[in-house]
C-alpha cells in the first residue's frame, strides 16, 4: 500500500471511529408501556412503583445510565424542571411556551397563575398533558401512571389579579420515582393545611418557589417547608440573585445550604443528606 492510500484508509478510519464509536447517533428510545394496574401505595407517597428492571436505552442517548434506585434532576429555569426516571420516562414541571428543557417530554404538568407556567401549544408526542386546574373550579385531581413514574396532584389557592381567591386554581405535582418523592410546589399563594399536607405524604424532595413575591412570601414558605419535612429542597422561581440570596441568607440558620456547579443532579434514597439541605442548581 502506497503512502497516500495509508493516509486516506486512516482518515476515513477515522471517521467512522467519530460517528459510531462515540455514541453520537440519535436514535429514538422505544416508548415504555404503562403497567397493567397501580402499584399498591403506602403511607401516601413510598415511591414503590419501579420494581422492574430498566428497559433498554440505545448507547447514542445515554447521558449516564441512572440505576432501578436514582433520578436525574435537572433545572430547565424559572419553575422548570426535567425530571428523567430509570426506564427514561421524562417529566417537565410547569411546562410553557418560554422555558423548556431541550428533549420532548413524556408527561408535562402546568399551573395558570402566569404564561411561564402553562403552554397552549404543547409539542406533539407528549403522552400525558396534567393541568393543575379545572375549568369548573373543582380540584384538578390528578393520579396518574406512565412507565415507572406516578403523578398526582393536590390544589390548592391562589390569587387573582383583582387580589380576590380561586379556589384550587394551582395543583403542586407529587411525583413517585424510583422510591423517592419529588413535590412541584406550583404558584403556590398561601400555606398549607394540615389536610394538604395529609394528601401529599411523606416528601424526598422539595422544589420550591422563593421570590417571596409573586407566590408566598418567604416565611410562609419556611413555613410550609417545615411542614413538609422533606430532607431535600430546590430553589426555583427567582428573578435574580439578589431574590435567591435574600431566601438562602433567611434559611441558613435552619438548613445546610449547598450551590451546585452543574443545573442537574442525579438522586437516590441512599444519597438523601443527613441534614436538611437546600440545593441551588445553577439557572433562575
Amino acid at each position: 500500500m502506497t503512502p497516500v492510500a495509508r493516509l486516506l484508509f486512516s482518515l476515513f478510519a477515522a471517521t467512522l471511529l467519530a460517528l459510531f464509536g462515540t455514541g453520537r447517533a440519535m436514535a429514538q428510545p422505544a416508548t415504555p408501556a404503562p403497567p397493567a394496574q397501580m402499584p399498591a401505595m403506602s403511607d401516601s407517597c413510598p415511591g414503590l412503583i419501579a420494581g422492574t428492571s430498566p428497559r433498554m436505552i440505545p448507547v447514542a442517548l445515554r447521558r449516564a445510565a441512572l440505576a432501578s434506585d436514582e433520578v436525574r434532576l435537572t433545572y430547565v429555569g424559572h419553575s422548570t424542571f426535567l425530571i428523567e426516571s430509570p426506564r427514561l420516562v421524562r417529566v417537565a414541571t410547569d411546562y410553557n411556551d418560554m422555558v423548556r428543557p431541550p428533549v420532548t417530554p413524556d408527561i408535562v404538568t402546568m399551573n395558570k397563575a402566569h404564561s411561564t407556567h402553562y403552554s397552549l401549544n404543547p409539542e406533539p408526542g407528549i403522552k400525558l398533558i396534567l393541568r393543575g386546574w379545572r375549568e369548573d373550579g373543582k380540584p384538578a385531581g390528578h393520579d396518574r401512571t406512565l412507565g415507572d413514574v406516578r403523578v398526582r396532584s393536590v390544589a390548592t389557592n391562589i390569587r387573582t389579579w383583582d387580589e380576590g381567591t380561586d379556589r384550587h386554581g394551582n395543583s403542586i405535582f407529587i411525583f413517585e420515582i424510583a422510591g423517592l418523592c419529588i413535590a412541584h410546589l406550583g404558584h403556590l399563594h398561601h400555606t398549607l393545611t394540615q389536610q394538604q399536607l395529609h394528601e401529599i405524604g411523606r416528601v424526598d424532595v422539595v422544589l420550591v418557589p422563593v421570590d417571596g413575591t409573586y407566590t408566598l412570601d418567604i416565611e410562609g414558605m419556611i413555613e410550609v417547608l417545615q411542614g413538609l419535612k422533606a430532607p431535600l429542597m430546590v430553589p426555583m422561581h427567582f428573578f435574580s440573585e439578589y431574590t435567591l440570596n435574600r431566601f438562602l441568607d433567611r434559611v441558613r440558620k435552619d438548613y445546610v445550604v449547598e450551590h451546585a456547579d452543574t443545573p442537574s443532579r442525579v438522586l437516590s434514597r441512599a444519597k438523601l443528606p443527613g441534614k436538611p439541605t437546600v440545593l441551588v442548581l445553577p439557572g433562575h
